[in-house]
Formats: structure tokens, C-alpha cells, sequence
């Protein structure tokens, strides 16, 4: 049942709901996502310090955002992976978030500006999210105290990343602490029972999220390969312990509860946190549904509990 305080939200949407993607130009819809993401928001935290930096790939380099909070424990640094169904979001898009994050976690968080579909279509940004995080891990100083742990965070298609960057590392024996999932696409074939109730007028259309795998996918074809659909992993053995976060009234709701019995299946410590009553992608919502400011501050609280206390 969707939560009070996003009934209006619900039905405006519902109403007027809002221009199909296939209908309007990347650039349209990526300045549409980053207006609404500031507008539902409101006045962002103040940080002690924010810093755009860069850092140089091989045949590359991606923008990426330093934020260091007032009270910087200096136990941990987070590497965030935006969402955006692969397409939208920049470091501007979910600046506010990565704000109260990093207040509430008081750990710093690197957020990452990797290439964008269908521009650069996969793996581009999977391999940019993987050689991001070894970057850090062998760059620490860069960024924070060289003994500081490494976590990986990412929301929606940003968490698809996130969690295929900590699958693809282990080889690379690259010491990530944890993983911290945010309501992720695990695949563009949804058939739960979540995506069967909850399929269109609840924030994420499947019909629009199908275009936009799409356009991430271009010519490969493979849907099968698990940096596209990380549910059909063979193995998860040594992964990072991770926190999954789901929203109740969300179509990826199921699939992600699944993702979460899938690792601890293969033996990873998680933690599983649902947020009642809410929708894909209620993180952003910040100003426009203050009730969801509590559930980032969980969020937070849990970060501080499972990370830096059970595993750093």
C-alpha cells in the first residue's frame, strides 16, 4: 500500500503522467531528471567540504565529486554510483543525496560521472564504475587516510553497477568492505510478482525502463551475462557483505529481495531494509515527501551499525 504522505504524488503522476523517453532526446530527458531530482529535494546539506575532481582512466577521464562531511569519522570512503535507468543523472542530479549521506554516515563519498547510454552503450559504464573503484583503491590517498575502508553504493541502475563492480573485483582481489544496494535493476526481463502489481503509475514505468535497457544494451544482445542481469550470477562466494534497500510499491521490489537471498545463499552477510510504502526511486524525494528523509537517515544509521562496526 503506498504511504500516505505519497498519495498526491501518486495520483498527480497518474494524471499527468509524463512524456514517454522514446519521445524526447537524451539531453531533454537528462536536463528533465536533473530539474525534478532539485526541485523534489529542497535545500541540500552543508558540508564541510564538496570537491569536483577528475580522474584519469586509460582512454578516459570522469568528473567525480568529493564530499567531505563536518563530522568526517575518516573510517570510510564511499564511492556512489548515480541512478538513472542508465540514460540520466549526473553528479549534479543527486548532489542533495550524496549531501545528507555523507552527514548522516559521516564518511565521505566520492560521487562518479560515468558515460552515459545511448551515447556509450554497454559495458561502458560498467567498466567505468570497476576501474573507478580500482582507481581509488590504488589511489586512496588521493582521497582519504590510506588505511580508510572502501564501500560501494549505488541507487537503481547506479546500484546495478555498484554491486556488478563488487561481483568483478574480487578477482582483482581489490578489498571492498561492503556493497550498498538502492532499490537496483537486476536485469531488463522483470517478471515478479512486484512488477506485475506495481508495472506502470508508481514512479517507474517497466515499459519505459525496458526503452531504456534498450538503449543501454545497444547491439549486445546477451541479457543472459551477469554485468547485465546480476540475478543469474553463477557465484557470489567472497562477495562484500551488503545492505539492500526496497521500496514496497515498487515494480524492482522483488527482484531485489531476491538479489539479497542470493547472497546470503552463497554465505555474504546482509542486511535487508524495506521501506514501507514507498516508491522506486523515494530516495530523491526529500523536499517534496519529508517522510522520506527518516528512511535515508536509517540508511545512514545502518551503514554506520553494518559497516563500520561489523566489517571496517
Amino acid at each position: 500500500m503506498v504511504h500516505p504522505a505519497l498519495l498526491e504524488f501518486v495520483r498527480e503522476a497518474q494524471e499527468h503522467p509524463a512524456p514517454r523517453p522514446w519521445t524526447l532526446s537524451p539531453d531533454e530527458r537528462r536536463r528533465r531528471y536533473r530539474e525534478e531530482s532539485a526541485s523534489m529535494w529542497g535545500t541540500p546539506e552543508t558540508l564541510h567540504e564538496v570537491r569536483d575532481l577528475e580522474i584519469a582512466l586509460e582512454g578516459r577521464t570522469l568528473p567525480v565529486r568529493l564530499y567531505t562531511p563536518n563530522d568526517d569519522e575518516r573510517r570510510a570512503l564511499v564511492i556512489f554510483i548515480h541512478g538513472g535507468s542508465f540514460v540520466m543523472g549526473d553528479l549534479e542530479s543527486h548532489d542533495a543525496l550524496c549531501r545528507r549521506l555523507a552527514a548522516d554516515t559521516r564518511m565521505r563519498y566520492l560521487a562518479v560521472d560515468y558515460r552515459l547510454a545511448p551515447e556509450h552503450p554497454f559495458p561502458a559504464s560498467v567498466d567505468d564504475a570497476c576501474d573507478v573503484v580500482r582507481y581509488v583503491a590504488t589511489h586512496m590517498k588521493d582521497f582519504a587516510e590510506p588505511d580508510t575502508a572502501l564501500i560501494v553504493m549505488g541507487e537503481s541502475a547506479g546500484a546495478t553497477l555498484a554491486t556488478v563492480a563488487a561481483t568483478q573485483l574480487r578477482a582483482d582481489e581489490v578489498a571492498v568492505a561492503a556493497q550498498v544496494l538502492i532499490y537496483p535493476t537486476l536485469g531488463p526481463h522483470v517478471l515478479t510478482d512486484s512488477a506485475h502489481v506495481y508495472n506502470t503509475g508508481f514512479l517507474l514505468d517497466l515499459d519505459n525502463l525496458r526503452y531504456d535497457y534498450e538503449q543501454y544494451l545497444g547491439d549486445y544482445g546477451d541479457t543472459t551475462d551477469p554485468r547485465v542481469s546480476p540475478l543469474l550470477v553463477k557465484d557470489l562466494v567472497g562477495s562484500p557483505p551488503a545492505i539492500v534497500v526496497v521500496a514496497e510499491c515498487d515494480p524492482l521490489r522483488d527482484e531485489a529481495v531476491a538479489y539479497a537471498g542470493l547472497l546470503e545463499h552463497f554465505g555474504v552477510p546482509v542486511e535487508l531494509l524495506e521501506a514501507e510504502g514507498m516508491l522506486h526511486g523515494f530516495l530523491r524525494l526529500g523536499g517534496f515527501v519529508p517522510e522520506t528523509l527518516g528512511i535515508v537517515d536509517e540508511v545512514a544509521a545502518r551503514m554506520r551499525r553494518f559497516v563500520t562496526s561489523a566489517v571496517v
